[in-house]
């Protein structure tokens, strides 16, 4: 007789504060057959406080594969498995997202338990515009990487969300003022704990401020984005380096035809279609 393929619960724990537990987590952890847990030793604590007996064991980033081929055997075996994180909501920048992508691919029914979630708590408090966002997590360490994406973010026009941690915060601000220019900042604290804060201030401000003042705490960066019209301004002042014939030319190496080509051109200098006729004609002549 076949098993029923047991069910990956994501629950997410408080960021801070105990009381952002909710219900459904704790029924959920206690009707478990087993925990997976970033750190056991951290997450005890939490299980305690809730009188939470389910068995755990370990699943992080140094053993995400070969655990993770173990916990989706045991979810086809008919176990159901509740995945936690040290804080936070699961596979948001830690290895869970590795154990859902083997969930789904094993046919494995994978359900979130919603809660807490650093990100989201911050940009939601920090006053920048939240229609439009873009999560980076905590930055390469690789120095290749790294450079790669914060030039990535230079042209990014959605408000940047980033994690950093305390001995880390005066270089990131550092390369980020390097990177992305001055900019407004909002550098969230400690959430939902004792010492919350939020500074609002510039990136210049900012490294001014922790010169003299030590990090403490682990931190979430929610910058504002380039400003559509910056952008669009200098997109055109690079196309204006350009000869029409160029422009037109660049366009059709893209695929267009001459006549889509030229159109963009015009639009893209902000004359018309005639002139770059005119221009290209005149060229040809000379």
């Amino acid at each position: 007789m076949k098993t029923e393929a047991g069910v990956l619960y994501l629950c997410a724990t408080p960021i801070g504060n105990l009381e952002d537990m909710t219900y459904r987590a704790v029924r959920i952890l206690k009707e478990a057959d087993l925990i997976a847990a970033e750190d056991t030793r951290n997450s005890i604590r939490l299980l305690n406080h809730f009188d939470i007996h389910t068995p755990m064991t370990s699943y992080h980033e140094y053993n995400k594969i070969e655990k993770g081929h173990l916990l989706v055997k045991k979810l086809l075996e008919g176990s159901h498995i509740a995945l936690i994180t040290d804080a936070g909501t699961p596979g948001i920048s830690d290895p869970g997202e590795e154990l859902v992508r083997m969930c789904q691919e094993a046919g494995v029914l994978v359900t979130s338990v919603p809660g807490a979630c650093a990100c989201v708590t911050a940009l939601s408090m920090s006053g920048m515009p939240t229609r439009r966002f873009c999560f980076e997590a905590f930055l390469p360490m690789d120095k290749k990487e790294r450079r790669e994406v914060l030039q990535g973010l230079t042209e990014e026009t959605r408000t940047i969300v980033l994690y950093e941690a305390p001995h880390r915060l005066k270089k990131t601000l550092q390369e980020l003022l390097e990177a992305l220019g001055d900019r407004q900042i909002s550098i969230l604290r400690e959430l939902t704990k004792r010492y919350e804060s939020v500074f609002r201030t510039t990136l210049a401000e900012a490294l001014r401020y922790y010169e003299v003042q030590d990090p403490r705490g682990e931190y979430v960066l929610v910058i504002e984005g380039r400003s559509r019209a910056e952008l669009e301004e200098k997109r055109q002042k690079s196309f204006l380096k350009m000869s029409v014939k160029e422009h037109v030319e660049l366009y059709e190496g893209q695929g267009m035809d001459r006549k889509a080509a030229m159109k963009q051109a015009a639009k893209d200098r902000g004359i018309s279609k005639r002139e770059i006729y005119q221009a290209l004609l005149s060229g040809e002549e000379g």
